[in-house]
């Protein structure tokens, strides 16, 4: 038997003895584990370390524990130049599993190339993974993965450190400090990526690991982000900035005018995007105080640029929700279209209504994702536990006020000269749509010097792109340019 198996069996044994009579994680262990991959044709070993790590109160006293999965590629001559990804999901509520085995880590899931289920269930190797250029750790914040609270005996659990914008921001950067200080990171040009909030996530998290942590970035990532500023908020931009997507959506089904659907979806997009912002968005400010002639023109365009008729735009006063939208574009053709990725198609009990009864993309990929992440953390990588794995934890009620992340970034970057953010959306994606993300990187600085720093990259699916192999090659290749050019080494961080 191998050493390391030995320390294994070890420490599963006084494992089993302690925490036999309840279901419970160790709130500070480790298990590593020795692997192999190739990426972009060159084999690279690699050491893969999943435990937890606690998050501790004013007082020193540990109130969770955070599961994490950090990938360190061996035989590294010098550590300190090499690149660390801090990689989270979103949600709120959602576990890192999402980008961990289907995007940027060493092992994918073992799906077909456009992102689809296919059993048996499991992992495969990730020939486009990140790992030859950049560790990579996956965080999995409360309640999320394997992770939980510590609640003192007899005592509920203190919401309010953990569950909103704020208290997330600030106990994860307290975790990261930690986590940087034990693997020897602090010199490291670092990275951090968010999927969806995780977009939200990782705007406050750029201000406060640097004015809280004094750990500055060279890169904030951010995959389908989600902006409340706009999502939340409502009004003409909320509204209008949904079209671009709309066309996307409907050249993808078919669903366009000829003179669109002729065209390929590069060429048509610019093309919605500024009718949405020179005349759609200045029409819905109008509100009820449109003219009868304008309203028509607009409603004929909107038409034009959605797939959907007339005069199902002015039964909603121009206004289309994005669930209207899912639920009728195809319902000529019986079907509705999902939410995050509108390319999967699903069936309702009965066409009419407001919005699906379920999202058709997302039953699909946890057919995947969740038997591939139990059998591969605890079969692959040897982490035993009776927990579950919470691909959605309860975190709600979420508290979502004193939103300042759009500025905390700006504030991060106007700071650190060396700071540059990467934008990745799927054309695709309903939720959290491609224009908005555009929009909130043209709001982030309103002066205008730092747009330089600001980079922004489609893709050909939804919000996770990855799961689309041509997207999954691209969308790496994108991060990993983005890092090489990004990390600065031998140049002054000034203006």
């Amino acid at each position: 038997m191998k050493p390391a198996t030995l320390i294994f069996s070890f420490l599963l044994f006084n494992f089993s003895l302690v925490y036999s009579q309840g279901r419970k994680l160790p709130i500070d262990t480790v298990i590593t584990t020795q692997h192999s991959v190739t990426i972009n044709g060159a084999p690279i070993n690699y050491t893969v370390k999943t435990g937890t790590q606690p998050v501790w109160d004013e007082m020193g006293k540990p109130i969770a524990s955070l599961h994490y999965t950090y990938y360190t590629r061996n035989n590294v001559k010098d550590r300190a130049s090499r690149p660390l990804l801090i990689s989270f999901n979103g949600g709120p509520g959602s576990g890192s599993v999402w980008m961990h085995l289907a995007y940027t880590g060493p092992r994918t899931l073992k799906i077909d190339d456009e992102g689809y289920p296919v059993q048996p269930y499991g992992v495969k190797a990730n020939p486009y993974s990140v790992l030859d250029v950049t560790d990579i750790v996956y965080v999995n914040p409360v309640n999320t993965g394997y992770s939980r609270t510590i609640p003192e005996s007899g005592k509920e659990v203190d919401r309010e450190k953990f569950f909103g914008i704020n208290a997330d921001i600030k106990y994860l950067a307290e975790w990261l400090n930690t986590f940087v200080t034990r693997n020897n990171r602090w010199r490291s040009p670092k990275y951090i990526v968010g999927e969806s909030y995780g977009g939200t996530r990782v705007m406050g998290l750029s201000l406060a690991l640097q004015n809280q942590q004094w750990m500055y970035l060279n890169g904030v990532i951010m995959v389908s982000p989600a902006d409340y500023k706009v999502i939340r908020t409502g009004g003409p931009v909320s509204d209008a900035i949904n079209l671009p997507y709309y066309t996307a959506a409907a050249w993808h089904h078919k669903a366009l005018p000829s003179a669109l659907q002729s065209k390929d979806l590069t060429e048509i997009l610019p093309e919605s995007e500024e009718y949405t912002v020179n005349t759609l968005i200045p029409a819905l400010a109008k509100g009820g105080f449109i003219g009868e002639t304008e309203k028509n023109d607009v409603a004929e365009k909107m038409a034009y640029y959605s797939g959907l008729s007339k005069a199902e735009i002015l039964d909603q006063n121009l206004v289309v929700p994005t669930s209207y939208f899912w639920k009728h574009l195809l319902k000529d053709r019986g079907y509705n279209i999902g939410r995050l990725d509108s390319r999967y198609i699903g069936i309702d009990r009965q066409l009419a209504g407001m919005r699906p009864d379920y999202s058709a993309e997302l039953t699909s990929w946890l057919h995947s994702f969740t038997p591939a992440i139990n059998y591969y953390l605890q079969e692959e990588l040897k982490f035993k536990t009776d927990i579950k794995y919470n691909m959605f934890g309860p975190v709600h009620p979420w508290n979502n006020e004193n939103d300042t992340t759009r500025d905390d970034l700006r504030q991060a970057m106007a700071q650190n000269p060396y700071l540059n953010v990467l934008i990745q959306s799927g054309y695709y994606d309903g939720a959290t749509t491609y224009f908005n993300a555009k929009y909130t990187m043209w709001q982030v600085d309103p002066s205008g010097k730092m747009k330089d720093r600001f980079e922004f990259k489609g893709y050909r699916s939804g919000h996770m792109m990855y799961l689309r192999r041509e997207d999954l090659k691209n969308a790496n290749d994108d991060i990993r340019t983005f890092i090489k050019r990004t990390m600065a080494i031998g140049k002054s961080a000034k203006y």
